[in-house]
């Protein structure tokens, strides 16, 4: 590996993960609400091949500066886009909260029934 810091790619998705929940929760009981779209993500990465009992392949982010010192044969791009959903119902995620008591969702599920 290059001298640069060693980020591994799940890291950086954990790392967006956590900024999120993170902001929700701060933004709870807040009037403003965003709800969160589609999240693009654009890596460059060097892929290893590790030995031993535990091998395997792993996708590691180089920052600008190391993609410009690592060989073309090692540095790849890697896109994806995720979109995230509130893990307790699986909507979509909102940054932000209803105040208590609100009622704005009340009876919608059977309101046609």
């Amino acid at each position: 590996m290059s001298d640069f810091e060693e980020i591994e790619l799940s890291a950086a998705v954990r790392a967006v993960r956590e900024q999120l929940a993170l902001a929700a929760a701060e933004g709870a009981g807040s009037p403003v609400r965003f709800q969160v779209g589609p999240i693009q993500m654009d890596f460059a990465v060097e892929i290893h091949r590790e030995a031993g009992v535990k091998g395997g392949v792993k996708a590691w982010v180089v920052s600008a500066d190391a993609e410009a010192k690592a060989s073309r044969g090692t540095t790849h791009r890697v896109s994806f886009t995720l979109t995230p959903k509130d893990g307790a119902t699986g909507h979509d995620l909102e940054i932000g909260n209803t105040p208590d008591g609100g009622t704005a969702h009340f009876g919608a599920a059977g309101a046609g029934s």
